[in-house]
């Protein structure tokens, strides 16, 4: 037995952005992003390492919004045009730095490399479809790959039982679609969990869900363990979460491994650095500057002004990932030290979850000091065993029965992130629209006709949309707040008129038609989902 346990988890989550009425759409940008940055890097980490022999193991959410993305064949040819893009640029850039400016050449060479091996996998591998590349993860044994809130709803927020039911019944039924088999954990949506939300995972199969830090550690008896340890709701529905050291060695860009000075800085891009007319082939057709995500200088320091910043270097910073690394699994193993005897002996487990855009997008190395760590894990130690929280579950070990504490990842640990006075006008609507949906499903156990039957399913979708807690969070935060508005707003108008035809018994074909060309999530959704079950 090892003296430790220890599981990486990945929230891989964007909300479901697709506007097939523009060519080209800024935040469509997120989703390109990550593909190049985040989730293709990820996918060839993980297959080198099983092909290497090193036993990587870890679970991942792939939320529902996001395989419904990545598995849509307008976003997979715009995504081939922003790739196809990129490479022409790096092109460029590997002939101008040669020649003009050598100190930036080797990161020229760099992203050329990395985004020629990014189209490889891409168009190659998986046919463009990478929901295949994390299937045959989970086939082979790397991942477990979990789900979350169908439209990643903000749970304790939503109002009906029906609705609140419904994100976890339809995150599972797309979930079997894109994987093939039923899934095992849900990363709730933002951590958020309040009694009674455990009940609908139960209902759904659901065998355990990741939780913030003070959910089980101030839940009720208190923890044996603390957080090193999972619990079990009184049903049986298994909690895992999240353990702070780890947290703030990953998280903390003030003393976490993100903010080390070799690494590169996030905003500083040649999208706002070069030459416009340089660069203007590779913008959109509005010639608006933006990132492009080819970036040539390092972090520097903490108090180094942005002008004054130093020329990154790839080789540099790829050995400090690998010395993190080394030092991450050396913190681990003393970690484990130190809780085994305050244990009684008892093997702890350290459960550290973590946005997967963290790694490659925000924290450029984080995709190579993952694939350090699993390297360390595997060939220079074997006091701590990496695992999944399906894996702890199998082992059979005792665990202790709790009720959790409301709780949430957010700031201060709640909800005042979305629910705060910039974005709380939005929930008068959205509870409206979640009761509505229900009794329209109440009054419709069968759809008179098949109109009737796309006119509700297209309304059940508005509403998933509709319920993301993205929105709120973008509102929050200040960042996007017009598309959010905007985005948030569209839904529930669209939800509302197409409830008011169904109710009038009038509805409008063509418009149903251009309602269900764009928000197309969820093909396989009937909205009988809603109905109350009495």
């Amino acid at each position: 037995m090892p003296t430790g346990y220890f599981s990486l988890i990945l929230h891989a989550h964007l909300p479901f952005v697709r506007h097939p009425e523009h060519l080209e759409f800024l935040e469509e940008d997120w989703l390109n992003e990550a593909i190049t940055e985040v989730y293709l890097p990820l996918i060839f980490v993980f297959s080198n390492l099983h092909r290497s022999g090193a036993a990587a193991r870890l679970a991942m959410n792939v939320s529902p919004p996001l395989c419904e993305m990545l598995a849509d064949p307008l976003l997979q040819t715009r995504y081939t045009r922003h790739l196809n893009n990129l490479l022409a640029l790096t092109e460029k850039e590997v002939a101008r730095t040669r020649a003009e400016a050598p100190e930036f050449l080797a990161a020229a060479e760099m992203y050329h490399e990395s985004l020629s091996a990014a189209r490889d996998l891409w168009e190659q591998t998986y046919g463009r479809n990478i929901v295949r590349g994390f299937r045959e993860l989970q086939e082979a044994g790397v991942l477990e790959i979990i789900t979350c809130g169908a439209t990643h709803g903000f749970l304790p927020l939503i109002s009906t039982t029906e609705s609140r039911r419904a994100q976890v019944e339809i995150a599972v039924t797309n979930y079997r679609k894109h994987f093939g088999r039923h899934p095992r954990g849900i990363w709730l949506p933002e951590c958020a969990y309040e009694p009674g939300i455990e009940q609908f995972l139960a209902d759904a199969g659901i065998e355990y869900f990741i939780a913030d830090t003070h959910a089980i550690l101030y839940g009720e008896p208190r923890p044996r363990y603390g957080v090193h340890a999972p619990v079990r709701c009184p049903n049986g529905v298994a909690v895992f979460a999240r353990d702070l050291e780890t947290s703030q060695q990953v998280w903390s860009s003030v003393i976490g491994y993100p903010g080390d000075p070799a690494y590169r800085e996030f905003y500083r891009d040649i999208g706002w650095d070069a030459p416009l007319e340089y660069i203007q082939p590779h913008l959109h057709a509005d010639g608006a500057r933006r990132h492009l995500g080819l970036k040539y200088y390092r972090i520097s320091g903490r108090d180094v002004e942005q002008s004054e910043k130093l020329p990154y270097d790839p080789s540099v910073a790829r050995q400090r990932s690998a010395e993190h690394a080394a030092h991450f699994v050396s913190e681990r193993i003393t970690q484990a030290h130190r809780l085994r005897e305050t244990n009684g002996g008892r093997p702890p487990l350290v459960i550290a979850p973590y946005d997967a855009e963290l790694f490659g997008h925000w924290w450029y190395e984080g995709v190579q000091f993952v694939d350090f760590l699993f390297r360390q894990l595997h060939w220079n130690q074997d006091e701590i065993a990496a695992i999944s929280p399906g894996d702890f579950l199998d082992s059979g070990m005792p665990i202790q029965t709790q009720q959790p504490l409301q709780s949430s990842w957010g700031a201060d640990g709640y909800f005042k992130v979305w629910l705060n006075e910039n974005n709380s006008w939005m929930y008068p609507h959205q509870q409206a629209a979640e009761m509505r949906m229900t009794a329209l499903a109440d009054r419709y156990p069968a759809p008179p006709d098949a109109l009737m039957h796309r006119a509700l399913n297209q309304m059940a979708r508005e509403l998933l949309l509709a319920q993301s807690s993205d929105w709120a969070f973008q509102i929050y935060q200040g960042t996007t707040v017009e598309y959010a508005t905007r985005r948030f707003r569209t839904h529930v108008r669209r939800f509302t008129a197409l409830a008011d035809e169904v109710d009038s018994g009038d509805i409008n074909e063509e418009r149903l038609a251009e309602i269900e060309s764009r928000d197309n999530i969820f093909a396989e959704l009937d909205y009988r989902t809603y109905r109350s079950r009495r």
